[in-house]
């Protein structure tokens, strides 16, 4: 990678504070070059579209200016105009990541970028969610405070200098949009590497306290996409019962996901990961119910397998697995006995047992108050009818099957609290980190995830 300016080597304190000054906007006259011509700010940017006008279904909804409407239609209908999107491609155009004729139209991200943008401003908040209109489909903004449309002009000159306006978010912004930061290889550890290559990828928190990753660094990638990557796996934790005992518990990474098998002889072809549940005769004393949970455990064959493909969990049994099993969302102590299975896990198809769009669009809901937590757990009945009016622990094998993941997006919902307060949680996925998000970001995190899944 070639370097374009580069610390010299030994840099003392003084030096390093110096850099750290300009990396961190800290408000200094401009003696020196521009560093490139500063992108417009979201939200100026906005407000001179919805007073010109020009783009269709952008406009102001009161005379005091506060309110406006911006055309949410979903990519995939048939209806789907390119004006539709106007504004999306409009501030892909002006924050300078898409430029007509040289890269390829990517409507998604355009749209993505947006949203996220708009969700990360203070003073800003979605007022009404229209986008599932059948006739005109929108979404509702509104400036929260007094001083939320008194924006400072935007300086394009070299010697722009430090606004008391601006906030830090946006200062670092633009002293950053033409670098990329890291170490320079077999150099000591403090060298850096200054390059015009490759945007920074940085985000900064709202306090100024920490620097976390992310792939994209404007607008920020948001992190519960994660949940969606192919590539990332998701964490299980799997807790099998003998009538009513626990006999076994793990968590597990599964790439191509798992396999609930009786025996070490299973097929060892099949490209999940084998789960043995445990032998009946070493953890129970009824002679009976060993023989009858062992014939259970010998007719898995191929096994019962679960797996993730985006945001589905599919079931299935395989080989010569001739065992009924039957599936429930339930909750973590208790299956949804009561109420009867919600399907039998077929042998000859895949069958969806979990979809992750509505969980999360219930967990927005009871985020704000106005519902119930979702369920997350799944349970399986091997072998036997559900136990619809008897208890559960009558039954001879019954699995749970826990993704952890799902776990601690409920348990970060519960913690909430004052929307200004941080909370951290841990996706459980391959090559997470913990995040640190106040509730406000997390819930539009949640229903940019939503609208992710949506187009």
């Amino acid at each position: 990678m070639p370097v374009a300016g580069r610390p010299k080597k030994g840099m003392g304190e003084e030096g390093l504070l110096g850099f750290g000054i300009l990396l961190f906007g800290v408000c200094q006259p401009n003696d020196g070059p521009t560093m490139g011509t500063q992108k417009p700010r979201i939200l100026p940017w906005l407000v001179s579209q919805l007073d010109g006008g020009q783009l269709e279904g952008v406009a102001w909804l009161d005379q005091s200016r506060k309110r406006f409407r911006i055309p949410w239609k979903h990519g995939l209908r048939q209806d789907a105009q390119q004006e539709d999107f106007g504004i999306f491609q409009a501030w892909a155009e002006a924050s300078g990541a898409y430029n007509p004729g040289k890269d390829k139209p990517d409507l998604p991200t355009w749209k993505r970028n947006f949203r996220s943008a708009l969700n990360r401003k203070e003073g800003l908040r979605l007022a009404e969610d229209r986008s599932k209109d059948p006739h005109d489909p929108h979404k509702i903004y509104e400036f929260v405070n007094s001083g939320g449309m008194d924006f400072p002009e935007l300086e394009t000159s070299p010697d722009t200098r430090c606004s008391t306006s601006d906030t830090q978010e946006d200062i670092l912004e633009g002293l950053l949009s033409d670098m990329a930061l890291g170490p320079i290889p077999n150099e000591e550890p403090l060298s850096l590497a200054v390059a015009p290559e490759h945007p920074p990828q940085l985000l900064l928190s709202p306090n100024l306290d920490i620097l976390a990753p992310y792939e994209n660094s404007e607008p920020p990638e948001n992190p519960l996409r994660r949940l969606l990557v192919p590539e990332e796996e998701w964490e299980f934790e799997v807790t099998a019962f003998y009538r009513g005992r626990q006999v076994f518990q793990q968590t597990v990474f599964c790439p191509q996901g798992l396999r609930l098998v009786g025996s070490e002889a299973g097929d060892r072809t099949l490209p999940e990961q084998p789960i043995l549940l445990p032998d009946p005769g070493a953890l129970l004393t009824d002679r009976g119910v060993i023989g009858f949970v062992s014939r259970v455990l010998n007719s898995l064959g191929g096994g019962l397998a679960l797996w993730r493909a985006g945001q589905q969990l599919w079931a299935q049994r395989l080989g010569h697995c001739h065992t009924a099993t039957y599936w429930a969302m339930g909750e973590e102590l208790l299956p949804n006995s009561g109420h009867g299975p919600d399907g039998e896990v077929p042998k000859d198809k895949e069958a969806g047992v979990f979809d992750l769009r509505p969980f999360v669009t219930d967990l927005i809901t009871f985020i704000e108050g106005s519902g119930q937590s979702p369920r997350y757990t799944l349970w399986f009945c091997v072998g036997e009818s559900w136990p619809k009016d008897q208890p559960w622990t009558k039954r001879l094998v019954m699995v749970k099957v826990v993704p952890t993941c799902l776990r601690a997006l409920l348990e970060m919902a519960r913690a909430g609290g004052a929307s200004s307060l941080e909370n951290t949680v841990d996706l459980h996925i391959s090559n997470s980190l913990p995040l640190s998000l106040t509730s406000d970001q997390y819930k539009a995190y949640l229903q940019d995830l939503v609208e992710d899944m949506d187009f």
